[in-house]
């Protein structure tokens, strides 16, 4: 099923009709002194403009939607390797779903279980290439989930707010981090990028603890109305209810900035 919002394909019909017209009207002798094989950077022209408005460049490689069951899970493992494809992430609002959203291509995930913890995986390399939707999911924020993402162009944008963690792991090579801190960690929450920048939202009333193992040309800047700071390299929240749980996350980057808000 195609996703909300996705486009019907248009593009390649209305392409395709008007090169017909041209050559229609070239054969007829109507168009004297003409280049039939100068219309080819008009394929380019087509091809662009389907991607940029829907995402995808053939329209079999659309967007579908999802949605897995809970069931008797008490625990998830997801891990996403993402290359160029951007990955959004929050917590679901409807009891009863393990996971749901859209995918691109046959990158649906692939589940195992073994007794109660449940093992998800989602691969780019299971999509075809010139498939560019945009990956977007919801996960069950009433169980721990350990999270493991990779992308090497694509960007990333999590909202763990509602969510709890065992840990989290999420690497980018040249897109950006976009994370809001979770309100329970079990374990930590790493978030390394080689070119790209951080961005931390931490919510009003969360405890966590930020600590930066970045190099000198990875610079950490944070709003001192929400963080102190200790110590160098070390960031804690303002404000934390002191009844919550500790999150702490770790910063390592190579070049670019971590905004701290």
């Amino acid at each position: 099923m195609p996703a909300k919002g996705s486009r019907g394909p248009w593009l390649w019909p209305l392409g395709l009709a008007a090169v017909g017209v041209v050559l229609l009207l070239h054969n007829f002798l109507l168009l004297e002194n003409f280049n039939v094989t100068a219309l080819w950077p008009l394929l380019l022209v087509v091809a662009g403009a389907g991607i940029l408005l829907r995402g995808d460049l053939i329209p079999s490689a659309e967007a579908r939607t999802f949605g897995i069951t809970r069931g008797s899970v008490e625990s998830a493992t997801l891990e996403i390797s993402a290359g160029d494809i951007d990955v959004s992430l929050r917590a679901l609002q409807r009891e009863g779903r393990l996971i749901a959203g859209q995918y691109a291509g046959n990158s649906r995930p692939f589940m195992s279980v073994n007794d109660t913890h449940t093992y998800l995986r989602m691969d780019r390399a299971a999509t075809p290439w010139y498939s560019l939707a945009d990956w977007e999911m919801g996960l069950a924020g009433d169980l721990p989930w350990q999270i493991l993402i990779s992308t090497h162009l694509g960007n990333v944008n999590f909202d763990l707010s509602g969510l709890i963690l065992q840990e989290a792991v999420i690497a980018t090579g040249i897109g950006d981090i976009r994370l809001t801190a979770p309100r329970e960690s079990l374990g930590p929450v790493r978030l390394h990028s080689t070119l790209g920048n951080i961005h931390l939202i931490t919510p009003v009333g969360y405890r966590v603890m930020i600590t930066n193992h970045a190099g000198g040309l990875f610079r950490v800047h944070a709003d001192d109305r929400r963080y102190e700071q200790p110590e160098p390299g070390l960031y804690v929240s303002l404000d934390a209810d002191a009844s919550a749980p500790l999150v702490e996350i770790t910063l390592h980057g190579t070049f670019g900035d971590a905004y701290l808000t």
